[in-house]
């Protein structure tokens, strides 16, 4: 695997050593050296001299580079998915999904991109006399800052549409998943990706990420929300757009006509799917009283028999935290809640005897105002669950935080549920799912309210945010000005007149 252009392998006394680690072991996979401050400078230099090639290539033959992405991705799914368990400490169900979110991205924004990108006509100020036409202009480069949670999906699906709109991307992922970044680099320039169109510098988030941010026209960004708010302050300062996914603490509604087998099941994927280090899985879950201990039984018996295991390949549902400082808050979070009263239903301890940062998958109950798990995400195996009298009482709670990323809400009624959801101040809210239905519909945005972001993923401004509208509007016949003889009340006049008419005949 090549690594990013003047960038040694390993330290040279003028770079910092990246130590990438396993974590279902904590052995050391590669060694690797971070980008200096000029090297940034070099990648976007390089990026941005490459651009105007790029844009003026025609979308349908960059359209094929991201087919043959797609397709080089298909045939070679083995070799990522071992890289994603060994790197992110992933079950091979958990990777999967990153694959397929990939793929579907792909194919999407490729047959989409035509219909987004092309030149649109409107009717100018007057009809006939004046034309106006709307054109996409891609930013020039975006820097995509990437976490380690899902380095394929947050590397390969947030580059692909902005390169479809012409921009030239540089990624900085995170440290700890590096390697996925450069294989998603390599195998699009083997998919006929040209020289420097897509870059990626390596580095610690809070120095070489504000570096690259003073550097691109665009910023992409997925983390917490209080580096959210530096990110956006530094982009302010810039007055250059950006686009960030941020923290939440995501609520699901089971109510009283819920099937209690079927809620459980859904429950278990929603808030333990990627070892619970999903910026949308569940920590929060309010259930009807009618159907709280039969849910609660379910849910706990689901939970103790999930397989926690360090095997690469199939078998385990169930992977690593990323590191010891995933586990330390996992375990503050679940102490603090027992010393103030809370009861652990399932897990709540460390596992150790399996790899060196495993968290049993935990179940708390009694969990109130006051103790951490309450507000704080925990970013973990680790989700506590409250009775509810009503869907009035449900709704009050879930909204009663200052995140709104991902909700969910599971009912036999289907209308009655998705009632439930329309009250639901999240940007995403899946009916008898608990977050892969909403993610994985592509053509609809997905993104935060609230302290969880600011733009979308998916849907049509998920491509269109990676550009800049241009009007160009052409005066055919007439003026704007008064006729010659005319004075400027009688040219008002006839302005006004036919205004509203435009009005009166139905005219937008």
């Amino acid at each position: 695997m090549q690594r990013p252009q003047g960038v040694p392998a390993r330290g040279d006394g003028r770079h910092r050593v990246i130590t990438v680690r396993s974590p279902f072991s904590g052995e050391v996979i590669d060694t690797l050296a971070d980008s200096s401050r000029e090297e940034v400078q070099a990648s976007v230099a390089r990026s941005r001299a490459v651009q105007p090639a790029w844009a003026a290539m025609s979308l349908r033959d960059r359209a094929a580079i991201i087919l043959s992405f797609h397709d080089l991705l298909v045939q070679r799914r083995q070799e990522i998915l071992d890289l994603l368990q060994r790197e992110a400490g992933k079950s091979r169900r958990d990777a999967m999904e990153e694959v397929l979110d990939v793929l579907v991205t792909a194919r999407h924004y490729s047959r989409d991109a035509s219909r987004l990108l092309s030149s649109r006509r409107v009717r100018g100020v007057i009809p006939l006399a004046v034309s106006a036409e709307i054109r996409r202009i891609p930013w020039g480069v975006v820097g995509v800052v990437a976490p380690w949670n899902y380095p394929l999906t947050l590397t390969a699906s947030d580059a692909i549409p902005a390169l479809l709109a012409g921009n030239t991307v540089v990624v900085k992922p995170d440290d700890r998943t590096s390697l996925t970044a450069l294989w998603v680099r390599d195998v699009m320039a083997e998919a006929g990706l040209p020289r420097d169109v897509l870059q990626v510098v390596l580095g610690a988030g809070d120095v070489v990420g504000p570096w690259l941010i003073d550097e691109v026209d665009y910023v992409m960004f997925t983390g917490s929300t209080r580096v959210g708010r530096i990110v956006a302050a530094q982009c302010g300062e810039r007055l250059i757009p950006c686009s960030m996914e941020l923290g939440g603490k995501n609520a699901m509604i089971i109510r009283a006509d819920a099937d209690p087998e079927r809620a459980a099941e859904i429950a278990v994927r929603a808030c333990f799917s990627n070892a619970g280090q999903l910026c949308i899985s569940m920590e929060r879950i309010y259930v009807n009283v009618d159907v709280h201990d039969a849910f609660l039984a379910a849910f706990v018996r689901r939970t103790r028999a999930l397989r926690l295991g360090t095997q690469i390949g199939w078998g385990s549902d169930m992977g690593s935290l990323i590191s010891e400082d995933q586990v330390a808050r996992a375990r503050r979070h679940v102490d603090d809640a027992v010393s103030r009263g809370a009861k652990v239903l399932a897990g709540g301890h460390a596992r150790p005897d399996i790899g060196p940062w495993f968290f049993e998958p935990t179940i708390l109950a009694n969990v109130t105002e006051g103790m951490e798990v309450c507000d704080e995400e925990t970013f973990g195996p680790v989700v506590a669950v409250h009775p509810v009298h009503s869907d009035d009482e449900a709704v009050r709670l879930a909204n009663d935080t200052e995140y709104g990323l991902n909700a969910a809400v599971i009912g036999r009624d289907r209308r009655a549920a998705q009632a439930v959801a329309r009250r639901l101040r999240a940007g995403t809210v899946n009916v008898n799912e608990g977050y892969a239905a909403a993610w994985g519909s592509i053509r609809a945005p997905m993104g935060g309210m609230g302290q969880s972001g600011l733009g979308r993923r998916h849907g049509d401004e998920g491509l269109l945010k990676y550009t800049q509208a241009q009007t160009v509007a052409t005066q055919r016949v007439l003026g704007l000005g008064a006729p010659a003889g005319w004075s400027d009340e009688r040219w008002a006049s006839t302005l006004l007149a036919a205004v509203t008419t435009m009005k009166r005949i139905g005219l937008k």
